[in-house]
């Protein structure tokens, strides 16, 4: 299946995420994260690109743009490009730095814009990294010290974030972080990371709205209508991955036999492959539980229980989702 063309035009807020290749570290030292950062301000004026939230973990980072003159691709490519160069050169190594493509999702501003940027905000709390919300305030790989006024990173929006907590900065700056205190017990959000406006707003899995259902895509159906307007995006949204297909790149990345998953056993491997197909297709791509009953040979009760165990496994393993569903988002 050729890859989907990504959903890049400018004014639309982008959630964006890369990671190393074999999840090995991108960052070695603070000498590496200030050369990116570097790199990225630079970036963010020369292409006229806002930044709303951003964080540096040792083998991925996530950034909140929107760009307004030029696509995403011509900041990422050139961010990338030159900042896999400098690695490479500083380190002694040869070879690709970064995981297949970057991954990136279209996303409402308006009803996400706060949420996108607390859990970016929270990411090193959740890696570990970060021990608790007094060491992120001062921390400095990530907007939120920024936000607090504890850090500078020249090309982040702080003005408008800050406004919308409060009318003076210091009113403002208390509200926002109460707003992220709020959310330390909340852990992974997967009604953050794409999947169309089904998934977004619970909308019920219904056939005739399965065309509104995109992985790169974050946000209410209106939203989704705005986008199937633009003359650029039209053609491009609502991309449909079969069952069929979905059974095979699952199989494919735990290493399974296809025809051995769609075949009643009990052995481990094929479970978990059956519970992430289960968790993927019913919660993300709108699938109902008799389609699921017809490809994987399991009664309603076996999917149903397929879906808890592939939502804890997708849980445990991001990275599974984003193989899976990898050759839709380019």
């Amino acid at each position: 299946m050729p890859r989907v063309a990504r959903l890049d035009v400018p004014g639309l807020l982008q959630h964006v995420i890369v990671r190393g290749i074999e999840k090995r570290d991108i960052f070695l030292d603070d000498r590496d994260r200030w050369l990116f950062l570097e790199r990225l301000s630079k970036l963010l004026k020369d292409t006229e690109t806002l930044c709303y939230a951003w964080s540096l973990i040792p083998n991925h980072f996530h950034l909140l743009l929107l760009p307004t003159k030029f696509n995403l691709a011509v900041l990422m490519r050139r961010l990338l490009t030159s900042y896999a160069v400098t690695f490479n050169f500083t380190h002694n190594r040869t070879g690709h730095l970064f995981q297949n493509r970057y991954r990136s999702i279209v996303c409402e501003k308006e009803g996400y814009l706060l949420e996108l940027i607390r859990y970016i905000h929270l990411n090193p709390v959740r890696a570990g990294i970060v021990n608790n919300l007094q060491e992120l305030d001062r921390y400095p790989w990530s907007g939120h010290a920024v936000l607090m006024g504890n850090r500078q990173m020249d090309g982040q929006v702080l003005e408008e974030v800050l406004q919308r907590f409060g009318r003076t900065v210091f009113s403002a700056r208390g509200k926002y972080r109460q707003f992220i205190a709020d959310g330390l017990a909340t852990g992974q959000r997967a009604d953050l990371v794409g999947g169309g406006w089904k998934r977004s707003k619970g909308v019920k899995n219904d056939s005739a709205e399965r065309d509104h259902l995109d992985p790169r895509v974050l946000g209410s159906g209106i939203f989704v209508d705005n986008l199937l307007r633009n003359e650029v995006l039209r053609g491009k949204i609502g991309v449909s991955l079969p069952l069929s297909e979905l059974v095979d790149r699952v199989s494919l990345v735990l290493h399974v036999e296809p025809e051995a998953v769609r075949r009643p056993s009990k052995a481990r491997p094929l479970a978990e492959a059956r519970g992430i197909i289960c968790y993927l297709a019913i919660r993300e791509l709108g699938y109902k539980g008799l389609e699921l009953s017809e490809e994987l040979h399991l009664g309603p009760a076996g999917v149903s229980i397929a879906v808890r165990r592939g939502e804890s496994l997708v849980r445990e393993r991001p990275d599974l989702r984003e193989k899976v569903f990898d050759k839709l988002e380019k």
